[in-house]
């Protein structure tokens, strides 16, 4: 059963990357199932940290690009909106170079909030990062400047 209540396509996500983190970091929307999201990012200068290994940031900028995206896809467009309220990541493997691969799945998708797990794996499908993400449900437009 799909958990998805503004279900948008891979190219949908992938059209909306230009000028963004997400396009800097070479993210791409990979694949979206019943229930999760996944994506790869590129394990290269833009990612790394100067010891030449998969920069911690980058990895969270993924978890948090997942869960946001999965978040928003769980509730209706129209009326509400998610925004980030906290998210921690262990990170336990290093990775070199290749492709790193996130899938995102819910926890928890209550009213007002939801919480995403996201794992992070290298090229053989070994662990490199795990998280874990809070997202705020708010109603569209409820945030100011």
């Amino acid at each position: 059963m799909s958990i998805w209540r503004s279900l948008r396509t891979v190219e949908e996500l992938n059209g909306n990357r230009a000028g963004t983190l997400i396009e800097n970091l070479g993210i791409l929307f990979t694949e979206i199932g019943d229930d999760f999201v996944r994506a790869t990012m590129p394990v290269d200068a833009r990612t790394v940290q100067p010891y030449g290994l998969l920069h911690g940031g980058a990895s969270v900028a993924l978890a948090e690009t997942l869960g946001s995206m999965g978040a928003a896809m769980c509730v209706d467009a129209a009326e509400y909106q998610v925004v980030g309220q906290e998210i921690n990541a262990n990170h336990v493997r290093a990775a070199r170079s290749g492709l790193v691969t996130g899938t995102a799945r819910a926890v928890h998708l209550g009213g007002r909030t939801h919480v995403w797990s996201i794992e992070i794996v290298n090229d053989a499908h070994k662990l490199v990062c795990i998280s874990r993400i809070t997202m705020a449900v708010i109603k569209r437009g409820a945030l100011t400047a």
